[in-house]
């Protein structure tokens, strides 16, 4: 006999021949994908009009359970941070951001990640693995009963480059925008990646149904190439290009630029020019990030005058330029915070799970 898998990892096209296996109808492959991924219950008994020989079958073929929550904190702004434990011991962040009518949930697509961006603390760990696409869905379905409330947006820019670990990912946003399933609107979904040009062309050529958003923070070769080494592989031109034919492609669908302010390394009135230039013919939205500082990271968070006129130069050459300041900086919110201070509270106590 096969060892049962998660109901999380299977699709529509997947639920229905799992059900053509037991002898039952696609319409009961319907009805278990609307009771777990769009009501989030994962107790099949209490789905009605099941067969009792179907809930027999699954019982011995699929697993419902969710990754247990080894560590949950709780900012001051109403942000909150859990740590969740996989099956093979593994350990995985993922954020929920509240706002106004809106909550917004921040996944992990990897445990740790390769692309090895400096300011980046999940980066210092290197890649451990890739998280398969029911391990995404399960930080949503875990949050969703923690809270009791499910997320209205989600990002992909948790642990983690979304298009190191494509097939994954794109089978996990195609999941949670399909209106049978999880039924997330396209445009409330955000792939943010640090560049990998041959994945954002795949997303193109494939015409993935979710936003896509460039970590670019830096306006030479010289400066990315020495904060995020992807940039040796894919120097902005090239990344440039890709924004600039997926935006084509994509009927003009606006990408959203993402520039970490690092003090005093790209955070000047000059890299702000260049930035506009650089952008000059591309359809985007900017957000500028403030570095959320941490104890392993080389790089200090600019004053608030600093970001102020690096706004007002992007505002001034016509661009939507919006300051997002990091939210949860008192309870490690960063990528990879988290689970390495619970790392390192192991090493000398036991550290118990929340209630």
């Amino acid at each position: 006999m096969t060892e049962p898998v998660s109901i999380l990892e299977l699709d529509r096209g997947a639920l229905e021949a799992l059900c053509a296996r037991a002898g039952a109808k696609p319409v009961h492959a319907e009805a278990l994908q609307a009771h777990v991924f769009r009501r989030g219950r994962l107790d099949l008994d209490a789905i009605p009009d099941l067969p009792r020989t179907l809930r027999h079958w699954l019982a011995h073929h699929l697993r419902t359970d969710l990754p247990p929550v080894l560590a949950r904190r709780q900012s001051s702004d109403g942000t909150e941070k859990l740590l969740l434990g996989m099956a093979d011991g593994k350990e995985v962040e993922t954020v929920l951001i509240p706002a106004a009518k809106r909550l917004t949930q921040c996944i992990s697509t990897q445990v740790g990640c390769a692309i090895g961006c400096t300011f980046c603390l999940t980066a210092s760990a290197g890649l451990v693995r890739h998280l398969s696409t029911g391990e995404m869905v399960a930080q949503v379905m875990a949050a969703w009963r923690l809270r009791g409330e499910r997320a209205r947006n989600l990002v992909l820019m948790g642990m983690g480059e979304p298009l190191h670990n494509y097939e994954a990912v794109a089978r996990f946003v195609r999941t949670a925008t399909d209106p049978k399933g999880m039924a997330f609107s396209p445009n409330r979904i955000t792939l943010s990646t640090a560049g990998l040009v041959p994945g954002i062309r795949r997303m193109q050529a494939d015409a993935l149904p979710c936003n896509l958003a460039v970590s670019l923070n830096a306006t030479t070769d010289a400066v990315r190439d020495r904060i995020m080494p992807i940039n040796r592989k894919y120097p902005l031109a090239e990344l440039l290009a890709a924004i600039r034919d997926y935006i084509a492609a994509r009927g003009g669908k606006r990408v959203l630029i993402e520039y970490v302010l690092l003090d005093g390394i790209n955070d000047t009135p000059a890299d702000a020019r260049r930035l506009s230039g650089l952008l000059a013919d591309l359809d985007i939205t900017i957000n500028l990030l403030p570095f959320n500082a941490h104890a392993a990271a080389p790089y200090g968070r600019p004053d608030e005058r600093r970001v102020a006129a690096f706004r007002d130069i992007l505002q001034q050459a016509g661009f939507v330029t919006v300051v997002r300041d990091s939210r949860g900086r008192d309870i490690s919110a960063a990528c990879g915070q988290l689970r390495t201070e619970i790392r390192q509270r192991r090493r000398t106590t036991e550290y118990p799970c929340p209630e």
